[in-house]
């Protein structure tokens, strides 16, 4: 048994809540409502892990890499974290791009009235 997955998607997940918390994102803005909306998310992409596994379209590969600890027939501990990892990663990233683009509208009307004074 190895957890360098596993601790790989834990690092990157810490990494995430670095960006989060440095840029005041998704957590630190209202962690009410990002728990919930984690929740929801991790909560939808497991229900569709298991729709994946009944209907046979989804199976455990082998890897040396992950822990071999299953949650369900199936459905590792590693990709619990994932999913937690990529609902996290949207909000962040989601949250990352309007940050970017509200500053980036308010640059802009702070420059109009130069301009308007220039002609």
């Amino acid at each position: 048994m190895t957890f360098l997955y596993l601790g790989c998607l834990l690092i990157s997940l810490a990494a995430m809540v670095l960006l989060d918390a440095r840029f005041r994102l998704v957590f630190w803005r209202d962690a009410r409502r990002a728990a919930i909306g984690l929740g929801l998310g991790l909560a939808f992409f497991l229900a569709w892990d298991a729709a994946g596994i009944l209907l046979g379209v989804f199976a455990r590969g082998e890897s040396p890499l992950m822990t071999g600890v299953e949650l369900a027939p199936e459905l590792p501990l590693e990709e619990v974290f994932f999913l937690l990892f990529l609902c996290y990663l949207t909000l962040v990233a989601v949250f990352g791009a309007r940050a970017v683009l509200d500053a980036r509208r308010r640059a802009g009307r702070r420059r109009e009235p130069e301009r308007e004074s220039a002609r």
